[in-house]
C-alpha cells in the first residue's frame, strides 16, 4: 500500500482475547493490507477483573491510556497507571489486574503481529 490509511476504533470488531481482555485490532497487516511488521490494538480490562496468566511468542509494548492496576511480568509486580509504558519480551509470563474504579485501557503493539495462535494461556478461566 502506498497511500495513507485511516481507521477508527469503533470500525473494528471487538473480540475477547485468550487471556480475557477485550481487544480491537486497530492496525494489522493481515486484515488491513498494510506493509507493517507489527500490529496495534486497543484493549481494556474492566474494574476488579484481570487477564489470565499467559505469554506470547512475540514481543509487546503496552501504553496505559486510562486507569490503574498491577502488571505481573515473570512474577515481578509493577504498578501501572495512565501514562505508563512497558516492554514485554517474547515468552514472558504476564497478567494485568485492574485495581481501579474505571476501565484499565491500553494500546498494545505486538511484533511480529498478534495472532491467537501465538498466545499461550497458562491458567484456566474462573468458573462462572
Amino acid at each position: 500500500m502506498d497511500r495513507p490509511f485511516l481507521t477508527h476504533r469503533d470500525q473494528k470488531t471487538q473480540i475477547v482475547a485468550g487471556d480475557g481482555c477485550h481487544l480491537r485490532e486497530l492496525l494489522h497487516p493481515a486484515s488491513d493490507g498494510l506493509p507493517i511488521n507489527y500490529s496495534l490494538a486497543y484493549a481494556y480490562v474492566e474494574p476488579g477483573e484481570r487477564t489470565l496468566d499467559h505469554r506470547l511468542g512475540q514481543s509487546e509494548v503496552y501504553y496505559i491510556i486510562a486507569g490503574s492496576g498491577t502488571m505481573v511480568l515473570d512474577d515481578e509486580r509493577y504498578a501501572v497507571r495512565t501514562g505508563s509504558c512497558y516492554f514485554i519480551p517474547a515468552g514472558c509470563r504476564q497478567w494485568l489486574c485492574n485495581e481501579g474504579a474505571t476501565r484499565l485501557e491500553f494500546l498494545c503493539i505486538v511484533d511480529p503481529p498478534w495472532s491467537p495462535e501465538g498466545e499461550e494461556v497458562l491458567e484456566a478461566p474462573a468458573e462462572s
